[in-house]
C-alpha cells in the first residue's frame, strides 16, 4: 500500500498581541460582594488560620449567602458611590482623551 503524501504544515498562526493597558485610565466599581469580602477577610483568616486562599473564598462566598437585605445593605451602598465615582472618573478620562 502507498502512503498518502502528508498535508504540508501551515505556519503557526501568529498570536495577536494584547494592547497596551493605559495607566492612566479610571478603575471599575467594585462590587457590594467585594467591599464585604474586603471588609470580613481578615476575620475569616483569622477564624481559620490553617485555611488556603481558596478555603478563604468559599467561606466568603457562604458569609455573604447567609446574609440578609439589612446586612448586605452597607456593602450595597458602598457599591453604588463606587459605581457613581468609576463613571466620572471615566467621563473625565474620555473627556480627557478628546481635548
Amino acid at each position: 500500500m502507498a502512503k498518502a503524501a502528508a498535508a504540508p504544515k501551515a505556519a503557526p498562526a501568529k498570536k495577536a498581541s494584547k494592547k497596551a493597558k493605559d495607566t492612566g485610565a479610571p478603575k471599575r466599581p467594585l462590587s457590594a460582594y467585594m467591599f464585604m469580602s474586603q471588609d470580613w477577610r481578615e476575620r475569616i483568616k483569622a477564624a481559620n488560620p490553617d485555611a488556603s486562599f481558596g478555603e478563604v473564598g468559599r467561606l466568603l462566598g457562604a458569609k455573604w449567602q447567609e446574609m440578609n437585605d439589612a446586612q448586605k445593605k452597607p456593602y450595597v451602598d458602598m457599591a453604588e458611590r463606587d459605581k457613581l465615582r468609576a463613571a466620572k472618573e471615566k467621563a473625565d478620562y474620555v473627556r480627557g482623551l478628546r481635548d
